[in-house]
């Protein structure tokens, strides 16, 4: 690998940084303690900076030559609402609340870039580090756009990253077009007509009512979509009733619904709220259909994607950049920055969880688990990476 020199030489000081956000995580919309941290060390590198951007974000502005061209690099700063069990020194010191995503590493890979930028400008235009709260379920991303991201730091072009538990470490995957998928909730409420159990005939059952729906549910996967237009709907909680001699008023269907692509969404969603009606309407029972639209689909751009992975490419070779890689159906609100700006996000491999230290739970080191932690090896990669993107795209005419 072609890692930048002084960046190594800054691997401890990045894995300091990093540690100390994964010992003090905070959910979306509360990452005071995180920014301030960001802030400080920007403003201490000469880098001028901005807040308050989606609440707590904050945008470093690392200016040189003459050029009016410029490009964004972004990274997440918040944890996850969950117990963390590992016990090494750096583990959680909040109860209920984890870094088991990674986003501590994203800030640290990004400080490290904007370290180097900031003592060795060989670029002409301006670099805007953008760090956000809110990944989470919180939509910083469309956030941070909301309060004037684009208008206030205008860029041709903006780049994410993420790190990846299984693909090995000094290794990358990316792909053009649909990378990861939209996120989409919904909770249907049948209203039926208590009774007691042993007169059933004297009731409208709610639940008979949710089990049909939910049988039917699956045709539209099956019998109404495109099978060459990947999506899942997974009904994840059902919720009814409260003795075993009471057939309920009401019964309720929770879950979430994945696509690539909108107008799947669209066909989905539809036909799922048509089913819902049709089948109460059938029972003689009635119900509220919610659906909600989280993240839309991260759609990489092809041209940034191939430079991307120009830029990948020389740093750690051909062969250890998976440039189709399988999309995913997580999701990711980078999303909305791609829908605003064209750019390209990529994975970059975090192993299999040898990196941990001793003390660690017996868990996979698998995105949100409680056992996950961040590789500190990725720090010069990810670091190395935004620099060379920002230096080759702002490269001097």
């Amino acid at each position: 690998m072609k890692l930048i020199d002084p960046i190594i030489e800054f691997h401890h000081e990045l894995q300091s940084i990093r540690r100390e956000i994964h010992a003090n995580p905070e959910l979306c919309f509360e990452e005071r303690e995180t920014a301030d941290l960001v802030a400080k060390k920007l403003t201490e590198w000469g880098i001028p900076i901005l807040r308050g951007m989606g609440v707590t974000g904050v945008v470093g502005i690392i200016k040189n030559g003459t050029s009016d061209r410029a490009i964004g690099l972004r990274a997440d700063m918040d944890a996850l609402p969950m117990q963390e069990i590992n016990t090494f020194a750096h583990a959680s010191r909040n109860d209920g609340k984890m870094h088991a995503c990674g986003h501590d590493g994203h800030t640290a890979m990004l400080l490290g870039a904007a370290h180097y930028l900031s003592q060795n400008k060989n670029f002409d235009g301006t670099v805007y580090v953008i760090f956000q709260p809110a990944e989470e379920g919180g939509g910083g991303a469309k956030r941070m756009m909301d309060d004037g991201l684009f208008t206030q730091c205008p860029m041709e072009a903006v780049f994410g990253m993420h790190n990846w538990p299984g693909i090995p470490v000094g290794e990358f995957g990316v792909t053009v077009g649909p990378m990861m998928a939209s996120s989409n909730e919904f909770e249907v409420i049948v209203k039926g007509k208590g009774s007691h159990a042993a007169q059933p005939h004297k009731s409208v059952d709610p639940i008979m009512v949710a089990v049909q729906i939910a049988q039917s549910w699956q045709t539209i996967i099956t019998r109404n979509n495109s099978p060459i237009d990947a999506a899942v709907l997974s009904i994840t909680q059902i919720h009814a009733g409260s003795a075993t001699n009471v057939i309920p008023d009401n019964a309720s269907l929770i879950g979430t619904v994945r696509t690539f692509d909108l107008k799947v969404l669209d066909l989905i969603e539809s036909r799922m709220r048509a089913i819902a009606e049709h089948t109460a309407e059938a029972f003689d029972a009635k119900v509220e259909f919610r659906f909600h639209r989280n993240y839309p689909p991260l759609i990489n751009h092809a041209k940034e994607t191939a430079f991307a992975v120009e830029v990948l490419q020389s740093i750690v070779g051909v062969e250890k950049v998976n440039a189709q890689v399988e999309p995913t159906m997580g999701a990711e609100d980078f999303a909305y920055m791609l829908q605003g700006k064209p750019g390209c996000y990529v994975f970059i491999g975090n192993g299999e969880g040898d990196h941990r230290s001793a003390g660690h739970g017996l868990g996979p080191c698998n995105l949100h688990n409680p056992s996950y932690d961040f590789n500190d090896d990725l720090l010069p990669i990810g670091a190395t990476y935004w620099v060379r993107l920002a230096e080759q795209f702002l490269k001097p005419q």
